[in-house]
Order: C-alpha cells, then sequence, then structure tokens
C-alpha cells in the first residue's frame, strides 16, 4: 500500500496521436483474424480515455472506428460504434480507475473491452447470421493482460525524474 505516488508532466497531444497511430499501425499487421491478437486501438483508445479524457474523446473514437472499418471491410459503422460506446463508457469510469492499483484497473477495464467485443459479435451476428465461437473473447483477456505494459509505456515521457534537482520546490 505504500506505493510513492509521482506528479506526472502534462501529456503532449504529439505523444497522444503518435500512439493512436501505431496501435492503429499494430491492428494493420498482417497476422489477420487469428485468435488471441488484441484490438491496440480499442487498448490504447480506454487508456487515454481513462488517463486524458479531455483529449481523446469520443469524435476520435469514431474517427478510428470508421478507419478500422475500412481497413476490415466491415459494415460501416461496425467499429465506430464499438468504440464510441468503448470510450463513453471510458471516460464516463474515469476517475474511479485512476484510484486502484494496476491489476485492479485491468479489472474494470476488462468488462468495457468485453463489451466493444460483444457490440461487434452482435453487429457481424446479424449482417451475415455466423458466430466466431467464445473463443472471440480471448482477445479481450489478452488485451486486459497488456494492461501494465501499455500503462507503463503510455505513461512514460510523463514521468519526472526521481531527484532531479533538488533545489526545485516540486
Amino acid at each position: 500500500m505504500n506505493r510513492p505516488h509521482y506528479i506526472l508532466l502534462p501529456v503532449s497531444p504529439l505523444f497522444i496521436a503518435f500512439s493512436l497511430f501505431c496501435a492503429f499501425l499494430l491492428n494493420l499487421l498482417p497476422w489477420g483474424n487469428f485468435i488471441g491478437v488484441p484490438d491496440f486501438v480499442a487498448l490504447v483508445l480506454v487508456f487515454w480515455g481513462v488517463h486524458q479524457p479531455r483529449k481523446v474523446g469520443i469524435g476520435t473514437a469514431f474517427f478510428l472506428g470508421l478507419l478500422m472499418d475500412v481497413h476490415d471491410s466491415t459494415l460501416l459503422g461496425e467499429n465506430a460504434l464499438a468504440y464510441t460506446l468503448l470510450s463513453y463508457f471510458a471516460i464516463m469510469l474515469h476517475r474511479r480507475v485512476l484510484w486502484f492499483p494496476l491489476l485492479t484497473q485491468a479489472m474494470h477495464v476488462f468488462p468495457l473491452l468485453l463489451m466493444a467485443q460483444s457490440v461487434q459479435l452482435i453487429v457481424r451476428f446479424f449482417v451475415s447470421g455466423k458466430s466466431p465461437g467464445w473463443f472471440y473473447f480471448v482477445e479481450s483477456i489478452i488485451a486486459v493482460a497488456l494492461w501494465p505494459l501499455a500503462t507503463w509505456l503510455l505513461l512514460a515521457p510523463q514521468r519526472r525524474a526521481v531527484d532531479r534537482d533538488h533545489t526545485r520546490p516540486i
């Protein structure tokens, strides 16, 4: 319980855009529809929705969802709807989630990612009538397992150096 609390530097909007772009590029990699490959855009959207709700919002999520719809050649708006709902609920829970340690944060993020995947599954089922099965939800479990790593990576530029200058008041 005695973990140190650090004052983080303000996040750069360029770094947020860069992280979302990198997540989009990770989703574009040619591993196709392999079981267990998480949706990196959803993971990064949830992260920034929880940590910076005023800088990454529902509009960004909708735009990235449309880009993913075009890439996946799915029904236009499927990923946009899922990402929009995901971003809305992440912003709604952001004050609560930040009070918990990383593993508990991951348990709060898990229903959000599961809900986004469920929305995608329901839309695909109504359009095509096919269901991919229960292994489809393994992606959310793996994304939740990556939550501590994503937190460490995405908060790294904001951390101050420990005891960098003893003459500074903060």
